[in-house]
């Protein structure tokens, strides 16, 4: 077992499984609490009907046997704690097909879930969790030494991660090839963190810079993960000092907290006693692995190679496809972030009233808990936990269509539907039903430092047009 086992990655070891599985955690927690608002037998797009409009098709999930919404909380409970367990390293105490059989678990059931997720689920983090959660459990426990093959299949999943969100950005918006992206990005993102504001206000020549370096970090560093020690461990802590600057200055829900993760596949015990002399870790002894767990692992090894052309051959396609799976277990996917940039933020802000739609009707308005709203907040840091509707509405004031589920939203607003207002921050109706609602266009920026100073604002707001006009519960939906 001399070329099978990977000597001195123990530490890579512990922080992919206990960090993959904290991920899941966070994961399966935040499924309990928003799943059935948004998916469950009453939500936004419910599961059930998804599943009977996909009857035929052969989406791997464990509610094509049954669906509730206990049901539903059953499944993310379940693989919270199996997570958890994971997470405190107690299944890793024991013979490799522990570990295997947990993390073949938790990523099942979060499979299950993302597999009906719809919409709400369509985010490359969630290919990236369950690819990275799968690799996880042919890691072995700590009677073995990790394999080489699946070290080697991480830092594939890093090197398409990376490198195929640099070739998107230079394919895509030419902010990205003229250096000017991070003039716009700060303020136009998703979803601004608390340094988002003083980000977006560095000197324009520092965020060309910031440009650059992350071109350097995403189009030449992944190259020199595969390389011998050190460098690979230079290359993946290159890695991991610009997710960190990224994790600085967004939510991006869990997208680079496990990026930091994966790029640990890359670094050996060696490399972190040379900065940090007084760690210690405990390997396994030399050819202690079992023939059984060699076999399993390498066919594990000979399908995700199988599996890895086409993700291969999109990352050299003019028609690269970006947070796609070519697969329906979510094990082979393509990568990739920002290939444009929005020039102006637009945010779709929903209000009610009691009064009689005119001019001098009180609109009050929604206020969400991680999406801009008051100009007065401040923008509040919520990553790795996924806020999934507000995601959505982000891409609703892009332009994205809402399909079914934003004039559900506004019915279930209405009806002060208690399960739908847990998702909100503020309810100014205080569990009451509003008469009337709406939903218009704010066009925001982020206020200048003497703005800020002058008028207490983190933002700057002005009406830009209306996307739904006051409409109010039919009869029959009272």
């Amino acid at each position: 077992m001399e070329y099978f086992n990977a000597e001195g990655y123990e530490l890579a070891r512990q922080v992919l499984q206990r960090g993959t599985a904290a991920v899941f955690l966070l994961a399966f927690v935040a499924a309990a609490a928003q799943f059935p608002a948004l998916l469950g037998e009453r939500g936004l797009l419910p599961a059930p009907r998804y599943l009977e409009r996909t009857a035929g098709r052969r989406i791997p999930t464990l509610f094509r046997l049954h669906y509730s919404d206990r049901f539903l909380r059953a499944v993310a409970w379940s693989g919270a704690a199996a997570a958890a367990l994971l997470v405190a390293g107690l299944p890793q105490q024991g013979p490799p097909w522990v570990p295997l059989l947990m993390f073949g678990l938790i990523w099942f059931l979060y499979l299950s879930i993302v597999n009906v997720g719809q919409v709400f689920y369509g985010f490359g983090w969630e290919s990236l969790l369950l690819e990275a959660g799968f690799l996880a459990a042919f890691l072995g426990s700590n009677e073995v030494a990790p394999p080489v093959t699946v070290l080697f299949l991480f830092r594939w999943l890093v090197f398409r991660l990376e490198f195929g969100a640099g070739l998107i950005k230079l394919r895509g918006d030419r902010v990205w090839r003229d250096l000017t992206a991070l003039y716009y990005h700060h303020e136009t993102q998703p979803m601004p963190n608390p340094a988002s504001w003083f980000f977006h206000h560095l000197p324009k020549p520092l965020h060309k810079v910031e440009v650059l370096g992350n071109h350097f970090a995403q189009l030449v560093v992944p190259v020199f993960l595969f390389f011998p020690q050190p460098v690979a461990s230079i290359a993946a802590a290159l890695v991991i000092l610009t997710q960190l600057w990224l994790v600085l200055s967004g939510n991006f829900a869990w997208l680079n907290v496990l990026t930091i993760l994966v790029a640990f596949s890359a670094v050996n015990d060696a490399a972190v006693q040379a900065v940090l002399p007084w760690a210690s870790f405990s390997s396994p002894e030399p050819g202690s692995t079992p023939v059984w767990f060699a076999v399993v692992v390498l066919m594990m090894t000979a399908a995700m190679l199988y599996w890895a052309w086409e993700p291969l051959r999109n990352l050299f396609s003019r028609d690269q496809l970006m947070n796609a799976s070519f697969n329906r277990w979510h094990l082979s996917n393509a990568y990739g972030a920002f290939g444009s940039i929005t020039r102006r933020r637009n945010e779709i802000v929903i209000e009610g009233t009691l009064d009689e739609p005119g001019p001098d009707a009180r609109w009050l308005e929604y206020g969400f808990h991680g999406k801009p709203g008051d100009p007065g907040r401040l923008p509040r840091q919520f990553a790795p936990y996924h806020l999934r509707l507000d995601w959505l509405m982000w891409f609703l004031a892009l332009g994205a269509s809402g399909g079914n589920w934003f004039p559900v939203l506004l019915g279930k607003l209405l009806a002060a539907d208690p399960q739908t207002l847990k998702l909100l921050r503020v309810d100014p109706f205080d569990g009451a039903r509003p008469r009337w609602i709406r939903a218009r266009v704010f066009r925001y920026r982020f206020s200048t430092p003497e703005e800020l100073r002058r008028w207490h604002v983190w933002w700057v707001r002005e009406p830009s047009g209306v996307l739904v006009d006051p409409l109010q519960l039919r009869p029959r939906d009272v």
